[in-house]
């Protein structure tokens, strides 16, 4: 599909960096979850901590998107507190930010295409009505955890239909690749450590509270969601010639589905999909305004338009027999 492209003058106000609102992105974050600690900390209850599990789940899975705006360098207009701010928000989450900056570059640059790291993922939908919920309650369960986290230290699955395995580090700039390891080697300090503190500081009680409120919802509501946000972007799309039709963009309504999807699936303006791989330039508060500009201007943005309710039905639709890829994860 032929696509045009807005002009300079009109990109250059929607990728201008505020780092008032990127800090305001932050503190939102933490502060969910600082709130959710010490509703679950003062009101002890099983139903009070398996909400509270449900929710910092969901904030984890901002923190990750947070650090997606940093991969981008998209947070801070400087490039060292966008990189500390975005390690943070990804090393609490579990995720080593540099390892999936090359990723994700590769994500953008290969979409749907043998070099693409996420095929494995999104690739091949719909496979059935069960498929997928097989998969959710599976990664709900803990099972999936460890081959999630092996994609975000540089090991993506395989495309099963090849057999290939991918070794995006292998392939990175020895610079990039340095600060990958780097970084995985401060994720995996910082999270052997912080047990042991807890332990050390407030004895067993603290080591729980820590492991149930903390680990167990990276290990599980984090998995589910990061699964079902990334298929809703571009799992069972027809056309996957153009980042405008290979993604799926899922507008902001006053409407109960499109509302409950905002706030567990699509934290910080990431349901601006289609918006974001056709322009990642565009910072994440500045996604509804290209939105917006791109219907102004009677651009073809096919998918920019999409009910949630709509997409659930595409992924959770019969098996597609026409689509070959089989994914592994």
């Amino acid at each position: 599909m032929k696509t045009r492209i807005l002009a300079a003058a009109d990109l250059v106000p929607l990728t201008r960096i505020s780092n008032l609102r990127a800090a305001a992105s932050v503190l939102q974050t933490w502060l969910i979850i600082a709130a959710t600690l010490s509703m679950a900390l003062a009101f002890w209850s099983w139903p009070v901590v398996l909400v509270a599990i449900v929710i910092i789940g969901i904030q984890q899975h901002a923190l990750f998107i947070l650090s997606h705006e940093a991969t981008h360098f998209r947070m801070f207009d400087s490039r060292r507190l966008n990189e500390l701010v975005g390690r943070a928000c990804a090393t609490a989450a579990g995720l080593s930010m540099c390892t999936y900056r090359v990723l994700h570059r590769l994500h953008h640059n290969h979409l749907y295409s043998p070099q693409d790291p996420d095929m494995a993922l999104h690739g091949g939908y719909p496979r059935g009505k069960w498929y997928l919920a097989s998969k959710l309650l599976k990664d709900l369960s803990g099972l999936t955890a460890i081959k999630s986290y092996g994609y975000f230290f540089g090991n993506p699955a395989a495309d099963s239909t090849s057999g290939k395995v991918q070794t995006p580090l292998a392939a990175a700039t020895p610079g990039l690749r340095t600060a990958a390891r780097s970084d995985q080697k401060v994720v995996i300090a910082v999270h052997v450590l912080l047990p042991v503190l807890m332990l050390a500081v407030g004895g067993r009680s603290a080591l729980g509270v820590y492991l149930l409120l903390w680990v167990v919802p990276a290990l599980t509501v984090l998995q589910v969601i990061l699964r079902l946000r990334a298929i809703c972007e571009h799992g069972a799309v027809e056309d996957v010639s153009s980042p405008f039709t290979a993604a799926r963009t899922h507008p902001s309504r006053f409407e109960p589905a499109q509302l409950l999807a905002r706030l567990t699936l699509f934290p910080h303006h990431v349901n601006y999909h289609v918006e974001h791989h056709a322009y990642p330039a565009v910072p994440h508060y500045r996604l509804p305004q290209l939105h917006a500009l791109l219907a102004r201007r009677g651009l073809p943005v096919p998918g920019a338009s999409g009910a949630i309710r709509d997409t659930l039905r595409k992924i959770f639709a019969s098996r597609n027999v026409a689509v070959e890829t089989n994914p592994a994860r």
